[in-house]
């Protein structure tokens, strides 16, 4: 891999912008593997949703704000393939070729609607966000949709799969769904095909998938024959701390408040006042706005322009 230590004092000074459109895993990636730090971002979606958009994709962007139409998706191409086609190098240079300019057609519009400081304070809060290493789950397995219907040998087939899943994509340098989809782990589980002849069948088995990775599936569907059953899945979270009456009469005005709120700014519920958010303002039940402005994460956009509405909907 080519040594990217060079754009770690580039990311990290903080009168370098660097633009990104929905880069909350992009940024996790660079924080986690090479350990980036970033001076200032600007996420072009997320300024889309604080103008109350809809279509949030950058083609879409791209299109509706800048009149310009990207080249067709690669997005389902190998793109560990070696050298790249003439059409991913135009598509993978149309993916970034507009971002700056689609950032300032999109800066003017928040700052026509007075919410650019509210854009810049969230990517702000990104890019300072740390990241942690990732925990490991031996269950995560048992709790992929479709697991539960799944006999105990298909769990055990189904952990062996997900196993091999998490090898092949650090292998490969790739995102696990990248390698197979969960779906299709809970079918290969589900039905244990036994050779390369009975994987084609299964949804997500494509030629590709079984040229380069047919054989590690197969050696994890055996292992998971052979071996012996899981014992049932512990939970991966703690009970939750019961509420007092108090408590949920908070989160249900929170709730209240925000279905009446967001149509009214035009904003998705989930970007005017995220759930955990609601839990945190119920659990620290802030009777005025200096009170509300210590809330882990209420940000000071939401305490200028809200905060009064957010006080009478936490005291009721």
């Amino acid at each position: 891999m080519t040594d990217l230590a060079p754009l770690g004092p580039l990311f990290a000074a903080g009168r370098t912008e660097v633009v990104f459109h929905a880069g909350d895993n992009d940024l996790v990636h660079l924080k986690r593997r090479f350990g980036f730090t970033f001076g200032a971002i600007f996420d072009t979606s997320m300024a889309a949703r604080f103008l109350g958009l809809r279509s949030l994709g950058l083609d879409v962007l791209i299109r509706d704000r800048l009149g310009i139409e990207l080249p067709p998706s690669r997005q389902k191409d190998d793109w560990s393939v070696r050298p790249l086609s003439e059409p991913q190098r135009l598509y993978a240079a149309a993916d970034v070729l507009h971002l700056i300019e689609l950032k300032e057609h999109l800066r003017e519009e928040l700052g026509r609607m007075g919410r650019l400081g509210w854009v810049e304070e969230e990517c702000a809060a990104l890019a300072a966000e740390p990241v942690s290493e990732r925990a490991v789950d031996p269950d995560a397995y048992a709790r992929l949709k479709g697991a539960r219907e799944l006999s105990a040998r298909g769990l055990a087939i189904l952990r062996e799969l997900y196993a091999t899943r998490e090898q092949l994509a650090l292998a490969a340098d790739r995102p696990p769904f990248k390698i197979l989809s969960d779906a299709t782990l809970v079918a290969l589980a589900a039905s244990a095909p036994a050779d390369r002849e009975a994987l084609q069948p299964i949804a997500g088995c494509t030629p590709r998938v079984i040229g380069r990775w047919g054989d590690a599936i197969l050696a994890a569907i055996a292992r998971g024959r052979s071996g012996p059953e899981p014992e049932p899945p512990t939970s991966a979270r703690g009970p939750r701390p019961s509420l007092s009456g108090a408590g949920r009469r908070r989160i249900e005005a929170l709730r209240q408040w925000r279905s009446e709120a967001a149509p009214r700014l035009g904003l998705d519920p989930g970007v005017l006042l995220p759930n955990r958010l609601i839990h945190r303002l119920a659990d620290a039940a802030p009777r005025d706005v200096h009170a509300l402005a210590s809330v882990e994460g209420v940000r000071r956009w939401r305490v200028e322009s809200l905060g009064g509405e957010l006080v009478r909907a936490v005291v009721g």
